[in-house]
């Protein structure tokens, strides 16, 4: 879909790292809506990727196809050829019209969701039903300014963060949320920030520190 799992497959491949240490999510998007196409699809994925196996397939949005290209992720999933599978950019309602007629649950919504951007009833829908949210842009792409947010400022200060790990500290497992990151950025700063901070997301909470209902918790 972003025209880079050949690009992928080969840093794998030249990386001497073992395939079990290596976590792949791709995606399936328009072009391949439909079953047979959604099984097209696959295939292609897997030959660019040179691997026999997917760890994580989404499907991009909630296409009017989805629940056919769905069947065959699900196929797919059965068959070890993905391990595991789910969607993206699904709305509460949208998510919950679409698992009515699953035989698998999604195990992954991959969604927006950040401080400005918390995604409440789609998170509560997620969790009743067994579906791990995954936050996408968790520095909002630059469009808010994120970095200068005093509440974040304060906590960083005084536990010697900085404002941006405390922003994804309250999204990561730990959280009553639960989420999971996928850095994104128009310019690559978040995936560098990661780089540059692997520790983001390990200790706990601080119940003194709140946000308006919600207790902060920092790494």
């Amino acid at each position: 879909m972003y025209d880079n799992e050949a690009i992928v497959g080969q840093a794998v491949a030249e990386s001497g790292l073992r395939r079990e240490d290596v976590f792949i999510t791709t995606k399936l998007c328009q072009t391949r809506a439909g079953y047979e196409l959604a099984w097209q699809g696959i295939e292609e994925s897997l030959a660019r990727l040179q691997t026999d196996y997917i760890d994580l397939l989404l499907i991009h949005e909630p296409y009017d196809e989805a629940l056919d290209m769905y069947r065959a992720l699900t196929e797919a999933y059965r068959q070890g050829v993905i391990r595991a599978i789910g969607i993206s950019n699904f709305n509460a309602r949208e998510y919950l019209d679409f698992i009515g007629s699953c035989d698998v649950i999604p195990m992954v919504n991959q969604v927006e969701c950040h401080i400005y951007y918390r995604r409440k009833e789609l998170q509560q829908a997620l969790v009743t039903q067994g579906t791990q949210i995954q936050a996408w842009i968790p520095f909002t792409e630059g469009k808010k300014p994120i970095f200068q947010e005093p509440i974040l400022q304060a906590v960083g200060e005084k536990y010697g963060k900085t404002a941006a790990q405390i922003a994804l500290q309250y999204l990561v497992p730990g959280h009553r949320r639960h989420s999971e990151i996928v850095p994104s950025g128009v310019d690559g700063g978040e995936s560098r920030y990661f780089r540059r901070h692997p520790d983001t997301g390990r200790h706990g909470p601080d119940s003194a520190v709140r946000d308006g209902e919600n207790p902060v918790w920092l790494v």
